[in-house]
């Protein structure tokens, strides 16, 4: 009898790329960017078919709100433009949203179309899309500190994490990166301690269903032993 498949249950993705793919393209990088956010929710669906439970994506890094202010406006354009359809298409696949970051820096209508897609959500949801918009590791820690240091509490590193924005979601163990570099670039670093990483070239609107089932693949080979012999 065949082994059980063995999957990620929460899978980290950087979607680097959007901007080199437009490039290439001789467009906009905007148009990266929508190529991106359409391949994300589709990679999403996807996940989930294959029975991945989390997926965070990479939305928008702390450092990216300080690219140029046409590129920042055109990332928040997108949602203003698709995030509730993709959203309500996600509910009804039994798909729950979360957002995690610092969304008091973005435009305040943004900001509520993102936590309203949260608050909607399904309770009973099986899977969850994540997306880190304004988020970076540093700035979580110091913000878990000093909720720390206001509530007087010397922790642990258990209670430590509660006062993380993913306090409730079970540490990645996978996380990927396409576009061809070879760093997290403050994604999820905490949480990542004992993660399995996954790079590649393709740049991320070219990143398919299929590419995506063989970086499962290749986690499934993986000797995950958290520091043990």
């Amino acid at each position: 009898m065949e082994g059980k498949e063995v999957l990620p249950r929460h899978v980290g993705l950087i979607m680097d790329g959007n901007g080199r793919w437009a490039k290439l393209r001789h467009m906009p990088r905007s148009y990266g960017h929508n190529a991106g956010m359409n391949r994300m929710i589709g990679l999403a669906e996807h996940a989930k078919a294959r029975g991945v439970k989390y997926l965070t994506a990479y939305t928008l890094s702390t450092e990216n709100l300080a690219r140029p202010k046409e590129e920042v406006e055109g990332l928040y354009n997108l949602f203003r433009k698709y995030f509730k359809s993709n959203v309500k298409k996600l509910y009804k696949k039994g798909s729950a949203v979360k957002v995690i970051g610092d969304l008091s820096a973005l435009p305040e209508d943004v900001a509520a179309l993102l936590r309203e897609g949260e608050e909607n959500s399904p309770a009973d949801a099986q899977f969850t899309l994540i997306f880190a918009i304004n988020y970076g590791t540093r700035s979580e820690i110091l913000r878990a500190v000093n909720l720390a240091v206001e509530n007087g509490k010397k922790l642990c590193a258990e209670e430590f994490a509660k006062f993380l924005y993913t306090d409730g979601i079970p540490d990645p163990d996978f996380i990927i990166r396409t576009g061809g570099e070879k760093r997290l670039s403050n994604f999820l670093t905490f949480q990542a301690a004992y993660a399995e990483l996954y790079f590649c070239d393709i740049l991320f609107p070219d990143f398919s269903d299929a590419e995506f089932d063989a970086a499962l693949d290749e986690f499934a080979r993986r000797d995950r032993r958290f520091g043990n012999v």
